[in-house]
């Protein structure tokens, strides 16, 4: 998710859309919520480990 996060950023400022600078911000922010508390043991959305 921060990967493809990251690629939207760089589209979205390579090609002037805006909306796709803001959608790659969310999913930077909301994968780098998911891998902190993946990394912190933490269950997310009932599971321990995502494969």
């Amino acid at each position: 998710m921060i990967i493809l996060g990251v690629i939207l950023l760089i589209l979205g400022f390579l090609l002037s859309v805006p909306i796709l600078w803001t959608i790659g911000i969310i999913l930077v922010v909301v994968g780098a919520v998911l891998f902190l508390l993946g990394s912190a043991g933490r269950a997310v959305g009932g599971r321990r480990h995502w494969y």
